[in-house]
């Protein structure tokens, strides 16, 4: 029997239903998130998280590049 060949994905195609800028998933937990508070949390709260996640990190980054390091240590953030 032959092998299957696999489709080529085209980069439209990929990127079908993502909107423009957006990351491709979050890199928080919904699930953990929700977990460490004790209130209800809203669906566009996640998003928001995720930006101001991501935002430290970029930050903590470029602390760690100013300082000539490769490692990200707690005092970046």
């Amino acid at each position: 029997m032959a092998a299957k060949k696999k489709k080529k994905v085209t980069k439209k195609a990929a990127t079908k239903g993502k909107k423009k800028g957006a990351p491709a998933e979050l890199i928080i937990s919904k699930s953990r998130t929700k977990a460490a508070v004790g209130c209800k949390v809203s669906s566009e709260f996640y998003a928001a998280f995720d930006e101001f996640a991501r935002d430290a990190l970029a930050k903590a980054e470029a602390r760690a590049e100013k300082n000539k390091r490769s490692t990200l240590r707690p005092q970046d953030l």
